[in-house]
């Protein structure tokens, strides 16, 4: 079954069930000055299945024929009915459907409310209440002093600071309100980027280059391991994701894990792992956790259903605007030989860009996301 966050709504039937309506609009829950975000919503499609309701924005419906016929030749089923409205009013529309959306924040709450899963969402969402937690079912983490407003942050904790060191929001997303402070200076500088009254953390920089995301899934009442990727990072920024992760430390977030699911988390959820080698020895460290789908997870859905189990996931740019000026011929995914290109985040090549899945060994990986690299 794909990999989809599901809840039925007070009243809902068990039948009911396996129909589902997705809204993975991303705008209450994202960056600002994220080039297209607005678009993000189409990435969903791949997880759904025939009888499901997605609802997407009304600028994907122009490139709605060329994504349908892209899945249709690779064989990646999908739903056909759709909604044309990202509103959080369709969700209660659509009552005799579970409910699967990005992220159960405000809005989801208000239309199909689950008290518990939105109360730990927001609880866990918040970095400074993620160390909190972690401190106490001891799950490793870097050295991290949190503060509950940035003027709390006095000039001995910037003198003790362990630099280089990373000050941080304690709510972010995308990588936004995180600064790298490579002496006082630096630190003293970024604390005056945050308006007055925001919480914040100090953490030790993580001398690495290996970040994991191990995602989980609760699915009816059952919390089960998902997978394991290896992000790609520009700096901060997530950019991509690698199946299968060089390894599998589930056993640092488990307690964790099964804590959130306790206290009635939903869907897929995931945490960010560094992995330390040294002097022989490999550490594990947990990050930060995402009470959410986040970018490993609609491609991590497709090539579940597609039977894919080696793959990149990355965000191409591209010259292009329109899915039917791309030159996909050769390259899209042949389901005998399990290689070749898939498009995930389809919407946002209105503005240049996509994220594509590419199956394969890594050496096929890398000659097939080059090829299309010259294509673009």
């Amino acid at each position: 079954m794909a990999a989809v966050s599901v809840t039925p709504a007070a009243g809902d039937s068990a039948a009911a069930a396996a129909r589902r309506i997705f809204n993975h609009d991303i705008m209450g829950c994202t960056a600002e000055g994220v080039t297209g975000n607005h678009l993000y919503s189409g990435r969903a499609l791949g997880a759904t299945e025939p009888g499901d309701v997605i609802q997407l924005h009304p600028e994907l419906r122009s490139e709605w024929p060329s994504i349908r016929a892209h899945y249709a030749r690779i064989g990646l089923d999908h739903c056909n009915e759709v909604v044309w409205d990202t509103s959080h009013g369709v969700l209660a529309e659509h009552r005799e459907h579970a409910v699967s959306v990005f992220f159960f924040g405000d809005g989801e709450q208000r239309v199909r409310p689950d008290r518990r899963w939105f109360g730990v969402v927001e609880h866990i969402n918040c970095k400074n209440r993620f160390m909190q937690a972690a401190e106490a079912l001891g799950v490793p983490v870097p050295v991290t002093r949190r503060f509950a407003r940035v003027e709390d942050i006095t000039p001995a904790d910037v003198e003790q600071a362990p630099y280089p060191c990373y000050l941080k929001a304690a709510v972010s997303v995308s990588g936004v309100g995180i600064y790298r402070c490579a002496d006082k200076a630096a630190l003293a500088a970024a604390m005056q980027r945050y308006p007055a009254g925001t919480p914040v953390q100090i953490q030790e920089e993580v001398a690495t280059d290996v970040f994991l995301n191990l995602q989980y899934e609760v699915e009816g009442e059952t919390l089960s391991r998902y997978a394991a990727t290896e992000q790609v990072l520009d700096g901060c920024v997530h950019q991509g994701n690698r199946f299968p992760a060089r390894c599998e430390p589930w056993d640092c977030v488990e307690p964790m894990a099964r804590w959130l699911h306790a206290e009635g988390m939903r869907g897929v959820f995931a945490f960010d792992v560094a992995v330390l080698e040294h002097a022989g020895e490999t550490r594990h460290l947990a990050i930060e956790c995402n009470p959410r789908f986040n970018g490993a997870s609609y491609p991590t859905a497709v090539a579940k259903k597609l039977g894919v189990n080696r793959w990149l996931a990355q965000v191409f740019k591209t010259r292009h605007r329109r899915l039917a000026d791309l030159d996909l011929g050769g390259l899209e995914l042949d389901p005998a030989t399990g290689e070749g290109v898939v498009l995930i985040n389809w919407g946002p090549i209105k503005v240049g860009k996509f994220l594509a899945l590419i199956a394969g060994d890594e050496q096929r990986q890398q000659a097939i996301a080059g090829e299309l690299r010259a294509r673009l």
